[in-house]
């Protein structure tokens, strides 16, 4: 069996992730999701979707990066 990494489960059902060159182990999908996923640098949520960039910067939407002052980035549906 293997052990998650953030929770220390031991779960025979555990899954890697492979990115960056590493390799990370997970009991579950919430699990991965605190480890892998960027967080808002405005509104501090875990970033689940395309999100934007700017300068090196995350943001989940384009208006909470025109809060923190990239006014450049827009959302398009």
């Amino acid at each position: 069996m293997s052990v998650c990494e953030v929770c220390g489960n031991d779960y025979e059902m555990a899954f890697e992730v492979h990115a960056a060159g590493a390799v990370h182990v997970f009991d579950s999908f919430e699990c991965a999701v605190q480890r892998m996923a960027p967080i808002c640098e405005n509104c501090q949520c875990r970033i689940l979707g395309h999100g934007v960039e700017s300068d090196g910067h995350f943001y989940c939407c384009a208006h909470c990066a025109r809060v923190q002052g990239h006014a450049q980035l827009v959302d398009h549906a």
